[in-house]
């Protein structure tokens, strides 16, 4: 009943706000013009990942009763947190006033309405969305991806070439081509660690599986790209540590779409400003130990990791496949109490969303974060690639993962293993015999 009078109200709202914007003449230039600056040109733009763009009048009216419909079933601009649980700061979702102004615009026949009320147009550095980097660290060749065929995950360690610490504010992971970049993970590869130390620098290599030292995550995440994913914005004080003779190991999956192409991929960081009191690590809470029945509507997989020193939460990017289908964060406090953190009710694949937190959690000492995720392996899945087939974890996306990564903020002296394993771990039982 509750959700009811909730969505009878909701109804309301926008009814009121349209009727509101429907007693003036809705024009692009005056009206339309600032809810794309603010909400869609950052991908609606020449060069980005959104097929169109909105940047001008005579290049957003085709799409004026397009845009309509997206923003009214609002599956545009994508935000999938329940709005129950959680307070974010890069919330993109519109509001009723917003979607009532771009429903009206289409609806009145899209006008462009007089130039002079147009806003001044955003200034965006061609080929990056956090502006002009400090630094830009490109794999030395290009990768050749052939038309079809399964591609495996492709790796190019770069030395960094830093003689001292160096912190990172602002980090965006960007493909040459689009078309055919599924996705990129940089990671920080600090010196001496084990984690590919047989394979060459700056050439392309395919791990051997089940090899030692393979793909898994050797190091802490700098940036990623993925549809959807922004470049990583950190607060005043806050920054990734690359420390001095550190590499940054490129992850690079590649999806073949019928042509073959070319890749040269390249993370641009702007570094701090001042030395920083916090460092960022991303963590993880996965699974990868389970298999999904075929024909399976709502399979259930859980994950969790406790956190061994205190810790503020930042932000978290829930991860599935094409079987994903609703995902929650909740965490349980040394005391017991339980908290969600964060719900996605309706999980899409194509969009690879962080959801950074209003105001930061923190999180003592022996707190666990919880990961709950359910899978569609059915035929009413349209995004399901075979539903007949028990599905385990996987590269590839007809695979499947579950991994809850999340950011969290910790005093400069603390590494990743510092959070994740026990300082002092028990001492074995002795056994019966003796």
């Amino acid at each position: 009943m509750r959700v009811f009078f909730s969505s009878i109200a909701s109804v309301a709202l926008a009814t009121c706000a349209l009727a509101a914007t429907s007693t003036k003449e809705v024009t692009f230039n005056k009206d339309v013009l600032p809810v794309l600056q603010k909400n869609c040109q950052n991908c609606h733009r020449p060069g980005e990942a959104a097929p169109m763009s909105f940047m001008t009048y005579d290049s957003t009216r085709p799409w004026a009763k397009a845009i309509k419909q997206a923003v009214a079933t609002k599956k545009m601009p994508p935000w999938y947190a329940d709005p129950k649980y959680g307070h974010f700061s890069n919330d993109r979702s519109l509001t009723e006033s917003e979607i009532a102004t771009l429903t009206a615009w289409a609806d009145s026949g899209a006008k462009a309405g007089d130039a002079k009320f147009a806003p001044k147009p955003v200034s965006f550095i061609e080929g990056w969305a956090i502006g002009k980097p400090d630094m830009v660290i490109q794999i030395p060749e290009p990768i050749q991806i052939p038309a079809s065929g399964t591609i495996d995950y492709q790796y190019v360690i770069v030395p960094t070439g830093f003689t001292e610490d160096r912190y990172v504010s602002v980090a965006e992971a960007r493909p040459s081509n689009l078309a055919l970049t599924h996705h990129i993970i940089a990671f920080i590869r600090e010196p001496g660690t084990p984690w590919f130390k047989d394979e060459p620098l700056n050439k392309v290599f395919i791990p051997q599986k089940g090899g030692r030292g393979g793909g898994g995550f050797g190091g802490d995440m700098l940036s990623g790209y993925a549809p959807g994913t922004p470049p990583l914005r950190l607060a005043p004080g806050q920054a990734k540590l690359v420390k001095a003779g550190s590499d940054i190991v490129f992850q690079l999956h590649y999806t073949a779409n019928g042509t073959a192409g070319t890749d040269r991929s390249k993370v641009g960081i702007i570094f701090a400003k001042e030395k920083p009191t916090e460092r960022v690590l991303t963590l993880a809470a996965a699974n990868n130990e389970f298999g999904i029945p075929p024909n399976d509507p709502n399979y259930r997989v859980d994950s969790k990791i406790t956190l061994q020193e205190d810790a503020k939460l930042v932000q978290l990017l829930p991860h599935m496949h094409l079987r994903g289908k609703d995902f929650l964060y909740k965490v349980t406090y040394p005391t017991g109490e339980t908290e969600t953190l964060l719900s996605v009710p309706n999980y899409s694949f194509s969009w690879q969303l962080w959801y950074k937190l209003a105001q930061e959690k923190v999180l003592p000492k022996g707190t666990t974060i919880e990961c709950t995720a359910h899978f569609d392996n059915s035929k009413n899945n349209g995004e399901n690639p075979d539903p007949s087939k028990t599905i385990r974890f996987g590269e590839q996306s007809w695979d499947e993962m579950m991994i809850g990564f999340f950011d969290v903020a910790v005093p400069l002296n603390v590494t990743p293993m510092d959070l994740m394993r026990p300082k002092h771990a028990p001492k074995p039982r002795p056994s019966a015999e003796e």
